[in-house]
């Protein structure tokens, strides 16, 4: 079993489900243990995140032997009332954006 990662207290801006979508985006082939390190979540935390995503139309999986590859939904509406005009793949830019320059800044530095 996976180490249990340590509690974050206060609020953050990502909600978890955002954290193992943006996850999953970055690799498809992702196990479930790798995006539970990646997000700082427990495994069995990831699993009824990708349960929720499944359920209600924003990813999908194939099983391959014995790993899963996921594909997300680009085109499924963010579900909060507010967020009624972005789908999914205009929330996955904005981080993909982040971290893009995220690397970019790390590359000049190191």
């Amino acid at each position: 079993m996976g180490e249990v990662p340590e509690p974050h207290t206060g609020w953050t801006f990502l909600t978890n489900h955002a954290r193992v979508l943006a996850a999953i985006a970055n690799n498809h082939r992702s196990r479930v243990r790798d995006i539970a390190a990646h997000c700082r979540l427990t495994e069995r935390a990831v699993q009824k995140i990708i349960s929720d995503l499944e359920a209600d139309g924003y990813l999908t999986h194939d099983r391959e032997g014995r790993s899963n590859t996921y594909k997300i939904q680009p085109g499924t509406i963010l579900r909060h009332p507010a967020e009624a005009d972005l789908t999914v793949a205009d929330l996955l830019s904005l981080l993909v954006q982040h971290d893009v320059k995220h690397t970019e800044a790390a590359g000049k530095t190191g």
